[in-house]
């Protein structure tokens, strides 16, 4: 089957981009250079077609039950206006997807899926729905979301000319508000997956064109480019966020992800019941088998997806999830999954590239926090 295309293929194809197969969509690799467009984001801004992942919309009168049930985070205290990043679990507390859900109103919801799951998310969720007053509705195809990431990225929402200007400027990390972009309606979210500031516009596919026309016209005095996939996993990963089927996946628990905390909240704070909640609440009497943790490589050679780690016997401690040579940084950094005795702050570990032994330091996540 034809991988799909988003509504803004043609414009991704005017401006030279390379393509790649990515959950099921085609999707622009990079336009020029994938450096470039990481550092522009770093610096500046980058523009980002994100149309392939999902939305849900979620309404009725225990839309706030449903999701407190499908997903691990409690949804029913969440203010109008704001998101909250959570996780569907199946029965055993394996990861299905990690997603963000934003309260748009009292009864109605906006969930984000990643773009490969889709399909997966929507039936474990319409499983879900018995009992609750609640429809279910699949968005994907008819919603469109592109993104302004980077420092100048509210400067250049501001010159896209919102209907109101302070819903822009007040707008907090994780929240969102339906406003007008020079006459474009879009629900603006502050929101973001590469650890600067930056929001996500979503438009309807017939406009998506005019606005990113719009963002990529005022945006040039501000530095900003089209940026593709490969930049958006090198910033997710400098900034220690988990991709899924890396660091997050249905044979890896949240515990062992580094979602501990969330685990906790849900656990001890939130009454109502979920599904994977025994399962979890078994798996946390114990330590976690695995660890997640960040390596900073001592050399130049960079690590990556599925390389092994040793320990001083040559024996496999773990795997590499993501790593790439870090464009802020310089130098190599990866997540890897490693046995929880091994996940100690300061150790060094052997990692297996390519059948050469390199050393890598562990380190706290995330590699990169930007200055506020």
């Amino acid at each position: 089957m034809s991988p799909q295309k988003t509504s803004l293929y043609q414009v991704h194809a005017d401006l030279g981009a390379s393509f790649t197969d990515f959950g099921g969509w085609d999707m622009p690799l990079k336009y020029t250079n994938d450096v470039e467009e990481h550092r522009a984001v770093r610096s500046a801004a980058g523009l980002f077609d994100l149309s392939h992942m999902g939305e849900f919309r979620v309404t009725g009168p225990d839309a706030a039950a449903f999701l407190d049930y499908a997903l691990l985070s409690n949804m029913s205290i969440l203010k109008v206006g704001k998101a909250k990043y959570s996780l569907l679990l199946n029965e055993a507390g394996g990861v299905i997807d990690d997603l963000i859900t934003y309260r748009l109103g009292q009864e109605e919801f906006l969930v984000i899926p990643n773009a490969a799951n889709v399909a997966v998310d929507y039936q474990a969720m319409s499983a879900r729905t018995e009992g609750f007053d609640v429809t279910l509705t699949d968005e994907t195809t008819s919603t469109s979301l592109v993104a302004i990431q980077g420092p100048a990225s509210e400067a250049i929402v501001l010159d896209m000319d919102p209907s109101d200007s302070e819903l822009v400027t007040s707008l907090g990390y994780y929240a969102a508000v339906p406003l007008e972009l020079n006459g474009v309606s879009v629900l603006l979210a502050r929101t973001g997956y590469t650890g600067e500031d930056g929001f996500e516009l979503y438009v309807a596919n017939e406009r998506a064109a005019e606005l990113w026309a719009l963002a990529s016209e005022r945006g040039q005095k501000h530095g900003i480019l089209p940026a593709g996939l490969a930049a958006r996993d090198s910033l997710r990963l400098e900034a220690g966020m988990p991709l899924y089927g890396h660091e997050l996946g249905l044979d890896i628990t949240p515990l062992e992800s580094g979602m501990g905390k969330l685990v906790e909240i849900a656990l001890t704070k939130k009454s109502a019941d979920f599904l994977g909640r025994a399962a979890l609440a078994e798996a946390a009497e114990q330590t976690p088998a695995r660890s997640l943790v960040g390596l900073k490589a001592q050399g130049k050679r960079p690590g990556r997806a599925g390389s092994q780690l040793l320990d001083e016997r040559g024996q496999v401690i773990g795997e590499i999830t993501s790593g790439i040579p870090s464009p802020t940084l310089g130098y190599p950094i990866a997540m890897a999954l490693i046995a929880s005795e091994y996940a100690q702050t300061g150790a060094t570990v052997s990692v297996d590239i390519r059948g050469k032994v390199a050393p890598f330091d562990i380190v706290e996540l995330p590699f990169y926090t930007r200055q506020k």
